[in-house]
């Protein structure tokens, strides 16, 4: 069959200037919207309507931040700009797409991005348990470990154990155990290359936020410098989870990090390390939800909020990028119907790879209910190889950027969690703050107000308070260990606990009328999760997992608040940002994200000091 010829006098259509799809539609306005609201709010029974109408429709999702159900360009025409990946103020990521190398052919190739890193946890007491599934994690997608080290955790004198089948320069680890694992691992791997992206997990003021204990950050520099010695092995994790489990929104979780990033940079700066290389020991853990968008929101703001504090304290631009490592949430999570938690998990997931977060763990459905099994942990793996490999969402860089309802979203969480984190930091600081029981109050009035909401069903729990399976019968797991950072007193620096099953004396749950199992205190027993394939993960015939050799063994009132710091807050030290040092006091941040700099622009000497006020 031939094809007719195009006649060479024909001239080209010209495309559109523009593209109307609903050309044949009248034009509808935002008044007949509302009109047609209003007149479903009457027949429901709603006489008194507010103006305009839809804020009768306005939801909460974090204190202070509330939706509207509709956006439209007017509420982005005077955002801010959110620039490009890899460049500052980071809001559509972190990280940059790095030109393709040429195809064999000649041809050019396409650059796609990385994607992110698939972290799975680790924390089963078995060493022999633990030992066989890292090795099962890494042949089946898993590019990076975390392990939970020390009491309700693998033992610290296990560690090379645990580790003998990693191939250390193929498979980052990321620690979880305080000094005591960091120095095991640090011994362990003396003289030998790692793979970048490892944490040494060191946090003691999540572990004062878990346990109102007071902590020493007098040796992190100290373990930074040996950090150093193995390449992009950061020290410091600041874990924003801690918060989140005791109750806490997106508001109170973003001004916590930030407030203890600010902390661990004035400690690493003082003794000794540059900000610059203070900012680069720091990695930042969030909560992923099932609330999706809020969670996208979430991820978003954090990179602008801590570009603010680097300008603010003097970071240099190429370094002020927040490493983020996002954790499906424990509080969602559900003893009831855990096969439900799969579907929470799968929808966090993929907020928090929308969201832009380096690393991302998703825990396993039945991890409520304990240590999870083989196939727990393969679905939590398998999540996430679908969601990268089948649907290629790591191939896409903020694909929620330009929307109205996201932009909105993240400039609203993003000014209420800088107020949140300028008040801690009138109070003293992070740690002065804890101590007096700010964040504890704060976070308690979070979470009374989401219990009320549980309570009258509000927020329906699926399986829980919507649909429940009354002849249920639970899978059984091995109980989880317990840290000793969460006691039976709970998170006593940072607000109420929802204990397990096991605390007697804990409260009735407050939609079920049982005991809650939904674990409140600092981080749950989440095991391992994560998985996707990486390229660079391993080389052509070899795997991150070593040969197996040999046998396996197994093994007080709060102080009245004041918007300026009392005689019992610490000495406040103020550091001109341009001497590369964070201010101290709450005056010396810009009044918000994204407001002019207020820094001073003086040269500071070498031998310049911090002021004491």
């Amino acid at each position: 069959m031939s094809h007719p010829t195009p006649d060479a006098t024909t001239e080209p259509v010209a495309p559109p200037d523009e593209l109307a799809l609903a050309a044949d539609f009248p034009q509808p306005t935002l008044d007949q919207w509302r009109d047609l609201v209003a007149g479903v709010l009457r027949k429901a029974g709603r006489e008194d309507l507010p103006e305009p109408v839809e804020e009768a429709l306005r939801s909460t999702v974090a204190t202070g931040v509330s939706v509207r159900p509709l956006y439209t360009a007017a509420d982005t025409a005077d955002l801010p700009g959110t620039g490009a990946p890899g460049l500052p103020p980071f809001v559509r990521g972190s990280r940059v797409v790095r030109p393709a190398p040429a195809a064999a052919d000649g041809q050019a190739a396409t650059s796609t991005p990385a994607g992110w890193d698939v972290r799975q946890r680790h924390a089963d007491p078995d060493v022999g348990t633990t030992r066989d599934a890292i090795g099962a994690d890494l042949e089946h997608g898993v590019t990076s470990l975390w392990l939970v080290l020390g009491e309700g955790g693998v033992p610290v004198d296990a560690l090379g154990e645990v580790l003998a089948d990693v191939l250390l320069d193929l498979a980052p680890v990321t620690l979880q155990g305080g000094p005591a694992a960091a120095e095991a691992f640090l011994d362990l791997v003396a003289g030998h290359e790692l793979a970048p992206g490892g944490n040494l997990g060191l946090d003691p003021l999540g572990v004062q936020a878990a346990s109102g204990e007071e902590q020493d950050l007098s040796g992190l520099a100290g373990f930074a410098r040996r950090a150093a010695e193995h390449g992009d092995l950061r020290t410091v994790v600041v874990d924003a989870t801690v918060v989140h489990d005791a109750g806490a929104t997106a508001v109170e979780e973003l001004g916590c990090a930030l407030s203890a990033g600010v902390a661990y940079l004035r400690a690493l700066t003082e003794q000794g390390l540059s900000v610059a290389e203070a900012a680069q020991q720091l990695e930042f853990r969030f909560a992923a939800t099932a609330d999706q968008f809020t969670t996208i929101a979430t991820l978003r703001a954090a990179r602008r909020l801590w570009d603010r504090v680097g300008e603010a304290a003097g970071v240099p631009a190429q370094v002020r990028g927040m490493r983020q490592h996002a954790v499906t949430s424990s509080v969602m999570t559900t003893a009831r119907d855990p096969w439900v938690n799969m579907l929470r998990t799968t929808v966090a997931c993929f907020a928090a790879g929308v969201g832009g977060a380096d690393a991302v763990t998703v825990q396993p459905f039945d991890a409520a209910l304990g240590l999870p099994d083989a196939f727990a942990r393969r679905i939590a793996r398998n999540t996430q190889a679908l969601l990268t490999e089948e649907s290629h969402l790591g191939r896409v860089l903020d694909p929620a950027g330009g929307s109205w309802y996201v932009e909105s979203l993240t400039d609203a969480l993003a000014h209420a969690a800088w107020d949140w984190f300028t008040e801690l930091e009138r109070a003293g600081g992070y740690a002065a703050a804890l101590a007096s029981g700010l964040v504890r109050d704060r976070v308690a009035a979070a979470w009374a107000d989401r219990s009320r909401r549980l309570a009258t069903r509000r927020d329906p729990i699926t399986g829980v308070s919507e649909f429940p399976n009354l002849a249920e019968k639970l899978p059984e797991r091995r109980p989880a260990g317990r840290p000793s950072r969460r006691g039976p007193a709970g998170c006593r620096g940072c607000g109420p606990r929802r204990p397990s099953s096991s605390c007697a004396t804990g409260p009735m749950h407050p939609v079920t009328g049982r005991r809650s199992t939904w674990r409140r205190s600092a981080s749950p027993p989440r095991t391992p999760h994560g998985c996707r394939s990486r390229p660079t993960c391993s080389r052509p015939g070899a795997s991150p997992r070593r040969p197996a050799t040999g046998p396996r063994t197994s093994t007080g009132p709060r102080s009245p608040a004041s918007a300026a710091p009392t005689a019992t807050t610490p000495a406040l030290r103020t550091w001109p940002p341009s001497c590369g040092r964070p201010v101290r006091n709450g005056s010396g941040w810009p009044e918000s994200p994204t407001s002019p700099s207020t820094a001073s622009t003086a040269t500071c000497s070498p031998a310049a000091t911090p002021s004491t006020s």
